[in-house]
């Protein structure tokens, strides 16, 4: 039994830790990831035999496992961009975005653009949200000279002749409790999946919202210096879970050997 709980052990070692290197892998994939969160994975033990003796009870483990994924929501880095329509939530909030089919999704990515027909759109060409939950257009985009968007989300146009009219206002999604966000690819995550997701649509610089900042990106969040440190950690982790499955492998052949 004894043996076999080692290779159970080293098994479970190594399937846990395959997953740990999965996760810091994908951080530092998404290093250059516009508003990328950062994930960290964690471990626990797994159920304990218990024997029963005179000295009283004695447990033995019988492995590792995955106990959680978590993302770091902490916000990135902005990076001016120079864009008008590229824009960077400093401090709470996400960005609402539509597809084609009437779902809504979160996003700290504000890489947008504006769309010959004056919507306000990403790069997948899924329409922004103003405050009030419709998409931002600007119907004089066409022969409008240019358009600026406020730090509280207002969104302007400015004619050829100097005239300005002001729109709609970005919208900015508070979100209470962000580790019920489902990421989706794209960086959007899916807020609508779950009801123990508390979020609601409003103005930028409202009810703890963050501001909006025009010509900017949030940057990744994932900090290399302490992906590498936890990459070596957990490759020495997975090296030493591999170690074990070996020499349990070589008792056991000296085992089955004893009767030669």
């Amino acid at each position: 039994m004894a043996l076999i709980g080692t290779l159970t052990s080293g098994i479970s070692a190594l399937k846990s830790f395959s997953k740990g290197l999965e996760a810091i892998g994908n951080n530092i994939a998404n290093v250059n990831t516009s508003a990328y969160k950062s994930s960290t994975a964690s471990f626990a033990d797994t159920f304990s035999n218990t024997i029963r003796g005179g000295g009283g009870n004695v447990q033995i483990g019988t492995g590792v496992q995955i106990a959680d994924v978590s993302t770091n929501f902490t916000q990135g880095s902005l990076s001016s961009t120079g864009k008008g329509s590229d824009l960077a939530v400093s401090g709470n909030g996400y960005f609402i975005v539509r597809d084609a089919n009437g779902a809504n999704f979160a996003t700290r990515d504000g890489a947008f653009n504006w769309n010959t027909t004056g919507d306000l759109v990403t790069s997948q060409g899924f329409r922004v949200l103003d405050d009030l939950g419709a998409p931002i257009n600007v119907a004089t985009y066409a022969t409008a000279a240019s358009v600026s968007i406020g730090s509280d989300g207002s969104v302007t146009a400015f004619a050829a002749n100097g005239t300005s009219t002001s729109t709609q206002k970005v919208g900015l999604l508070k979100v209470l409790d962000e580790t019920k966000l489902k990421r989706q690819g794209f960086n959007l995550y899916d807020f609508n999946s779950t009801g123990s997701v508390v979020a609601d649509i409003g103005t930028p610089k409202t009810a703890g919202r963050g501001s909006v900042q025009s010509g900017a990106l949030e940057l990744s969040n994932v900090d290399l210096t302490e992906q590498f440190s936890d990459l070596i950690t957990t490759q020495r982790s997975f090296q030493a879970g591999s170690r074990l499955i070996t020499i349990s492998d070589t008792i056991l052949e000296d085992i089955v050997n004893l009767k030669r």
